[in-house]
């Protein structure tokens, strides 16, 4: 792998609740020069989208705890895709799943992958489950014909080798939390990793030893 097939699989990513406009812009400008792919809020998608055509760019959908209504994630999946992102990182609704309401859970991802043409990858917070939680949620997204797993928001705890190793059994896994140089991101990729969600995406690439 090289440096540029290294970013291709970097998600720089802006999130935080005093994101500003022109931190997302500059995330997607950053993205561009080195290569990365882009994630910025969904309120910022439609103002970021042309500042870089050739930067994939994805937004998050019922973040951060998953807990909206689920025609209300719906119909945001359905926003920021109108708005331009290329892809959609979903929070699985983890208290109905710690319930056992996994119907429920199913037929949430199941309505929302269906309502957009664009890669969706479910995260299911890894670090507040058990094993046979991260099961039941890495099955449920596959019954939903989801794209990916996410292991977290990054809100929760930092993502693990092992979730990533446990998760990458399901589906392509995208690392997501407490992820801040190049040997972490490596340590995530050689665990199953196809993609890596940092805010210090710039800092890995900078970072790359291949």
């Amino acid at each position: 792998m090289d440096r540029a097939d290294f970013a291709a699989r970097i998600d720089h990513t802006v999130l935080g609740p005093e994101t500003t406009p022109a931190d997302a812009r500059r995330v997607v400008t950053a993205a561009a020069a080195y290569g990365t792919n882009a994630c910025v809020p969904p309120c910022y998608v439609a103002e970021v989208v042309d500042e870089a055509p050739d930067v994939t760019v994805m937004t998050v959908v019922g973040f951060p705890h998953g807990q909206h209504d689920p025609e209300v994630k719906r119909e945001e999946a359905v926003e920021a895709w109108e708005d331009g992102a290329d892809e959609l990182d979903v929070v699985l609704n983890v208290g109905r799943m710690k319930a056992g309401e996994m119907g429920a859970v199913i037929d949430e991802l199941s309505e929302l992958v269906a309502a957009v043409p664009v890669p969706v990858k479910v995260i299911v917070e890894a670090s507040l489950l058990t094993e046979t939680e991260k099961r039941r949620a890495a099955e449920a997204a596959v019954e939903a014909d989801a794209d990916y797993l996410k292991t977290g928001t990054g809100f929760a705890g930092p993502a693990t080798a092992e979730d990533v190793a446990l998760l990458a059994e399901y589906l392509p896994v995208k690392a997501s939390g407490g992820i801040g140089t190049y040997e972490e991101a490596k340590a995530m990729l050689d665990a199953g990793a196809v993609r890596i969600g940092a805010s210090a995406g710039v800092d890995l690439v900078e970072g790359f030893e291949g």
